[in-house]
């Protein structure tokens, strides 16, 4: 095997077991955004080979200005969302799936119809975003506590593991995503607070970002596409037997039970 299928079949052993690992970076060699992104092609292509196993949606990451100067890098990143990763607001969640979990409140996108442009402008991405919804995204790292680098969560598909939607979709001109106020509780105390502009500045813009990078990429955005744009507040440990409750703004609220 290449050094990209070893770090790859090392990050898919880590998550089947849920046993992390040390760093990929440092322990296959790993360098560069485009070797990062090539282990999690493998790993998407591994996960399409199961039965049934389908691409959903598309998570973008690294959207907090802070923490892209930690990181050393200059824009977001991006990891695939598959079925069997949705949760609706209220269900619990099997901790059984998860290695070292984390949750953020972000705002979720749907996508009404295809962005097929190489170079998609800003109004044929509006006309192509159906709707806004509340979300969680329960992150996890096969990486040891987390010791992550840009290279290790890129591989790792941006950290991603599960994610929840909020049951009532909510038209782009209601609202104004970037002034939205988040507030998030787990076991009804307040863990995480935040704002709309935490996000690139606008949660659109992140979406944004991800359309012309998929474009360029000759993988555009799909109708029914789900778009997670992005953490509005600091992430949160969980731990088994904890309710999350996340508040965004005139765009609802959206919850889970760890189990």
């Amino acid at each position: 095997m290449t050094v990209i299928e070893q770090a790859a079949q090392a990050l898919r052993q880590a998550r089947l077991q849920r046993q992390p690992i040390d760093p990929i970076s440092t322990s296959y060699g790993i360098g560069g955004l485009e070797s990062a992104y090539a282990v999690a092609q493998a790993n998407v292509l591994a996960r399409l080979a199961e039965p049934g196993r389908r691409i959903v949606g598309i998570k973008v990451g690294l959207t907090s200005k802070a923490v892209q100067q930690q990181l050393g890098v200059d824009q977001p990143d991006f990891g695939v969302l598959f079925d069997d990763m949705e949760y609706l607001d209220g269900d619990s969640i099997p901790m059984s799936r998860l290695i070292q979990p984390k949750v953020e409140a972000e705002v979720a996108f749907v996508v009404g119809r295809e962005l097929a442009s190489a170079a998609p402008s800003w109004s044929e991405f509006l006309c192509a975003i159906a709707y806004a919804l509340p979300a969680l995204e329960i992150v996890d790292s096969a990486i040891r506590d987390w010791k992550i680098s840009l290279v290790d969560t890129v591989a790792d598909n941006a950290s991603s593991a599960l994610y929840v939607l909020g049951q009532q979709p909510v038209a782009l001109g209601a609202l104004d995503l970037g002034e939205l106020g988040m507030q998030m509780t787990v076991n009804g105390q307040t863990a995480s607070v935040g704002t709309g502009a935490a996000c690139l500045g606008h949660p659109l813009r992140a979406a944004y970002w991800l359309a012309r990078t998929m474009a360029e990429r000759g993988q555009p955005l799909q109708p029914g596409q789900v778009i997670l744009s992005g953490a509005l507040g600091p992430m949160v440990a969980l731990s088994a037997g904890d309710v999350v409750h996340a508040r965004i703004g005139d765009l609802g609220s959206v919850g889970c039970r760890m189990v």
